[in-house]
């Protein structure tokens, strides 16, 4: 069947390709001018919720236009992070219902991508970019306009979709690889009326693959995302999509608990001199997850006069996973002086989590003389969670402890062993999230603009988070109820008309805790809400007739209230809300358009991270969440636009990341001193990807080789995590 569709797909082409030289190519200017959009940095309807043009947003943003998915080869959005300044991918996804989405690290704190088109919709599995138009990566505590709960201090991803258009289109691809990888994708786009009225567009794919480390693993994943747009007339559009995301996979290799004290080495390229085999798989066969997710979007724009429009919006988001996840730790034996490693597996069993969101949003703008203009929005939102979760794992904890090397992996521990064990209930332990929760929203946001290139934004949000009580393992957890504002302002002026400008910002963020365990007798108290504020400053420049365009900032980000340990009363632990937390640090971005053809994104970001006030074993200390302090990232691409070659293109490009301390502790004696310290390195890397393709009005040829220096490097998120080595791609598409 592959081969099958794989020859079609050459024969279409190569038809294409005769027809190609007797028709008239696309104009140079028009091909040039879809590049130059795509390259510079956009203007967004999103990360205020209203017009603005990029120069006249005090908050900063990156974006990730489809044109570097095609030229990039790009499948997944976990992987088009790469592409964007200060983010550092920490955890691919493991397909839990609830928290198995792909974790990035972003100005020093732990988020994911938990919107689309500006309202909640979670993803849990690898999210499929066949249906992404663009990413905005929202810069800092964002809660003012999106909430607290689909946010973190960091930023906030928001991916835009594929909207239908007024003519018939679309294309096939075929996609085929390393590691038994291959993918057949489509996009079709039609108009379902005469009057073009109704519109229908689907993006659809399936992807089947391996890994390094299980060449055979055939994972599968499925993505199906219709969406139709009805103009009812000049005033009124009505749009309603679908994501549908099946996955059956394995997840990546997780190694957790590293320290000296257990391996004798603080770094994972020394554990790999010890024996930890970089390409091992230490688990066989069925060890899959299959996970479903489903979101609906809805929405209503009403354009109610030439200064007032109306956008209703609603969501629905769903997610389920069955199935297996193992993980691992290693350590040195004294016996034998030797490496082992302990494997186990927490499964999720039928687990599912539910959102649904409510949105209104009332947009005014009104211009007054020559330069004056006056922009606001007002909101109203609604959302509900529920969580419907369930762990099992073995009563005994990890299955079982195997040298490093040299051993029986997979036939000792594989679905079949597990399923014979978890068969019997005196051999399993469960963990149950069941809860529910309402949220209720009210914003404003203005941008008022007294005088041409002055533009001055203030913003508020009243959220007041409704917890309806439920369990979490064998205890209840009380109802409550927690209200907070959280306001948003900043101050953006063009010194020198479209080219140079000033900004500042100050922006906030919000988190309920609940309750805590404030002493000894178990007294319970709710926690105040935990705070972080950001102040922000920099200049954003636009030279040579806007052709390169960058932004310079530093920001202060401070959280407060946080829950902080002090002792434990039997299993419960005994906190206060004294803890404080500071992120800072430095981005450079620049996106140029240099020569005909040749652009250029990348830029580089330091993070200082460090709990002020905190348990004695992090005080001082950067959180072992908050990633690697430098980061750099650059990308190149250069296409021929006349001549014999033209749409021949090329593009080089790579990531640098310094050592990472995923565990990064003090060591604290029974009398409460610093002895010492407890850390595990997570290396630097520099991960380096090249590409090039063949584009022309009907069809497209691309090959990419990631990672073509074969670099062994790990990420993780409170773990050790082996990358994917060395990784060709090819790709035939047909366009209609």
């Amino acid at each position: 069947m592959k081969k099958y569709i794989f020859n079609l797909a050459m024969l279409a082409a190569m038809t294409s390709y005769a027809q190609e030289e007797k028709k008239d190519s696309v104009q140079i200017s028009e091909l040039e001018g879809v590049i130059i959009n795509a390259t510079l940095k956009k203007d967004s309807e999103y990360v205020n919720k209203m017009p603005l043009k990029a120069i006249e947003n005090p908050q900063l943003f990156s974006t990730v236009d489809k044109i570097f998915f095609e030229n990039q080869m790009i499948y997944s959005v976990d992987d088009a992070y790469r592409n964007v300044t200060g983010i550092q991918k920490m955890w691919s996804a493991t397909n839990r219902a609830g928290d198995g989405g792909a974790y990035i690290a972003l100005r020093g704190f732990v988020s994911n991508n938990s919107l689309r088109d500006g309202m909640v919709a979670p993803v849990t599995t690898s999210i499929d970019a066949v249906n992404i138009e663009k990413l905005e990566v929202l810069k800092g505590p964002s809660a003012t306009l999106y909430g607290s709960n689909v946010t973190s201090y960091g930023g906030a991803v928001n991916r835009i979709t594929k909207k239908p258009y007024e003519t018939f289109g679309g294309n096939i691809s075929v996609v085929g690889g390393s590691y038994n990888y291959y993918r057949a994708q489509a996009d079709v786009n039609a108009p379902l009326t005469k009057d073009n009225k109704l519109m229908f567009r689907v993006n659809t794919a399936y992807t089947n693959s391996g890994t390094f480390q299980k060449a055979n693993a055939k994972n599968t994943y499925t993505a199906f995302t219709p969406s139709l747009l009805y103009k009812v007339n000049d005033k009124l559009t009505l749009s309603l999509e679908y994501e549908m995301y099946d996955t059956k996979s394995t997840p990546e290799q997780s190694f957790f608990y590293l320290s000296k004290e257990t391996t004798g080495v603080d770094n994972a390229k020394d554990l790999e001199k010890l024996g930890l085999n970089y390409k091992q798989s230490y688990y066989g066969d069925g060890m899959y997850t299959k996970a479903k997710v489903r979101n609906i979007f809805g929405q209503a724009n009403y354009k109610i006069n030439t200064n007032i429009s109306s956008s209703t919006n609603i969501s629905t988001a769903y997610t389920f996973s069955d199935g297996y996840n193992p993980y691992f730790t290693a350590a040195i034996n004294p016996s034998d002086n030797q490496l082992y490693v302990s494997r186990a597996d927490q499964s999720t069993d039928n687990s599912k989590k539910t959102y649904f969101q409510l949105q209104q949003n009332f947009n005014f703008d009104y211009k007054f003389g020559n330069d004056m203009r006056n922009r606001t929005v007002v909101g109203f939102d609604y959302m509900k969670i529920k969580n419907r979760l369930r762990y099992k794992y073995l009563t005994k904890g990890f299955f079982d402890t195997v040298p490093a090397n040299g051993y029986d992996y997979a036939s000792t521990f594989n679905s079949d062993v597990l399923d014979a064990l978890y068969s019997n209930p005196d051999n399993v332990s469960t963990y149950d999230q069941t809860d529910d929760q309402n949220t209720y929203s009210g914003y404003i946001a203005n941008v008022f603009t007294p005088i041409s290139g002055l533009n001055i934004m203030a913003a508020l949000r009243y959220e007041s988070n409704n917890f309806e009580g439920g369990k979490l393992w064998i205890n209840d957890v009380k109802p409550y109820n927690q209200s907070a504002f959280s306001p948003k302002f900043g101050v953006v002026y063009e010194v020198i008309k479209d080219k140079f400008s000033v900004f500042g910002n100050y922006q906030n963020s919000f988190k309920s805790n609940g309750y805590y365990t404030a002493d000894a007798t178990g007294t319970s108290l709710l926690s105040d809400p935990e705070r972080a504020n950001q102040f922000e400053g920099g200049l954003k420049t636009s030279l040579i007739r806007g052709k390169v365009n960058a932004t310079l900032s530093y920001y202060n980000i401070n959280v407060k209230n946080t829950l902080v340990t002090t002792g434990y009363a039997g299993a419960f632990a005994i906190q206060t809300q004294a803890g404080e937390l500071r992120s800072k640090g430095v981005e450079l971005e620049v996106n140029a358009y240099l020569l005909k053809g040749l652009s250029l994104v990348g830029g580089v970001s330091y993070n200082d991270s460090k709990y002020l006030d905190a348990d004695a074993t992090t005080k001082g200390r950067r959180p072992g969440t908050a990633g690697s302090p430098w980061l750099a990232s650059l990308y190149a691409s250069y296409q021929i636009l006349d001549g014999s070659l033209k749409g021949l293109g090329f593009g080089l490009g790579g990531n640098y990341a310094n050592d990472h301390r995923e565990i990064n502790n003090n060591i604290i004696d029974a009398n409460g001193n610093v002895t010492g310290e407890s850390i595990f390195i997570l290396p630097k890397y520099l991960v380096l990807n090249a590409s090039a393709f063949y584009d022309t009005k009907k069809f497209r040829i691309g090959v990419k080789v990631d990672n073509f220096t074969n670099q062994h490097y790990w990420v993780g998120f409170t773990t050790a995590n082996p990358q994917q080595l060395v990784n060709a791609l090819g790709s035939i598409t047909y366009k209609f």
